[in-house]
């Protein structure tokens, strides 16, 4: 009798410890490359955000959206875009018991929508392919070098998802031979509904800016209302594929009008607006973070160098030195 007790306490005991990993949510910050090493200095605040994971993003560059070559990890680029940055700012982040999601991205010169991506010819296209395949494979390979949680196999790529399917399907074959960890893919907000491969991935990444209100300074209830149907489709989805919904980013500017369109990092929103940020990030927490089905997210985004960027006079994403940080610090808090 006291042996069945027993087993019974054993199978209690590890249904609570599963639950209690299952519930522990991403509380991730972007990581901002910068031209310069990273030391604890900059890693401190990233801790006392209460954050426990942070993206790393290596770049690509490519010359326009019809360019079918990616250039990366070369000597003109930030130290922090590069293989070499990036292992150095794991080793950095690992002190403080931060684990890593390695997000290589692109970036098209002018700052083109890398959603745009098209090219004129399959000979063009092939190019792309093994330009791609390239990037992507080198940074896999570092990802298990390094010993990295998550891996981002793209970002906001839906054109050349739409055209070249059989590609990505094989290219992801190729990234599971190299790296072994957990993988996603960072759709856009009005991309992620028909991306085709989520049920070859672990996590369904959204990028997400979805449009939750119009007002001037949307109060925390018009933005909870204005997330109503997002969240029902986006559930949706989750149910649909099994899988747990990231948002590979999240956040918003803190300007006038910030939840009417928060993909917009265009300088002609100036017009500071500390509430609005703070309502809306608000918003967003209440209405995912408590959900079983929701992994957590990636915060838009953060820079090395805490003391010197952001504050009450910035309009741009970064929470930094601003009231909304507390929000975000608070609720990454939460166990």
């Amino acid at each position: 009798m006291k042996f069945f007790k027993f087993l019974i306490f054993l199978f209690l005991l590890s249904v609570q410890s599963c639950n209690s990993q299952t519930s522990k949510k991403i509380n991730g910050i972007s990581f901002v490359a910068s031209r310069d090493t990273i030391n604890q200095t900059h890693v401190n605040p990233v801790a006392n955000l209460n954050a426990n994971y942070a993206a790393i993003m290596p770049f690509g560059f490519i010359k326009s959206l019809d360019y079918p070559e990616i250039t990366f990890n070369t000597d003109r680029q930030w130290f922090g875009e590069t293989k070499k940055g990036v292992k150095q700012y794991v080793t950095e982040l690992r002190k403080q018991n931060i684990k890593i999601m390695i997000k290589p991205q692109i970036w098209v010169w002018g700052g083109a929508f890398t959603g745009d991506i098209v090219m004129k010819s399959e000979a063009d296209w092939k190019v792309l392919e093994d330009s791609y395949s390239s990037f992507i494979l080198q940074y896999a390979t570092l990802a298990t070098n390094v010993r990295a949680e998550l891996f981002c196999i793209g970002t906001e790529l839906e054109t050349f998802i739409v055209n070249r399917p059989s590609f990505w399907n094989a290219l992801i074959e190729k990234i599971k031979k190299k790296y072994k960890g957990k993988l996603t893919y960072a759709a856009n907000w009005d991309e992620y509904k028909h991306t085709p491969f989520w049920s070859k991935l672990d996590y369904i990444g959204i990028d997400a800016y979805f449009p939750v209100s119009n007002s001037k300074t949307p109060s925390i209830q018009a933005c909870l209302q204005g997330w109503e149907n997002h969240k029902q489709t986006i559930h949706e989805i989750s149910r649909k594929y099994s899988k747990s919904i990231m948002f590979t980013e999240f956040g918003y500017r803190s300007v006038d009008y910030t939840g009417k369109a928060p993909w917009r990092s265009d300088r002609s929103m100036e017009q500071v607006n500390l509430e609005a940020q703070m309502n809306a990030t608000q918003a967003l927490f209440k209405t995912f973070w408590g959900e079983n089905w929701f992994a957590g997210g990636f915060i838009w985004k953060w820079f090395h160098n805490h003391k010197n960027v952001g504050g009450k006079l910035n309009s741009r994403f970064t929470p930094q030195n601003k009231p909304v940080e507390l929000v975000i610090k608070k609720q990454y808090s939460l166990k």
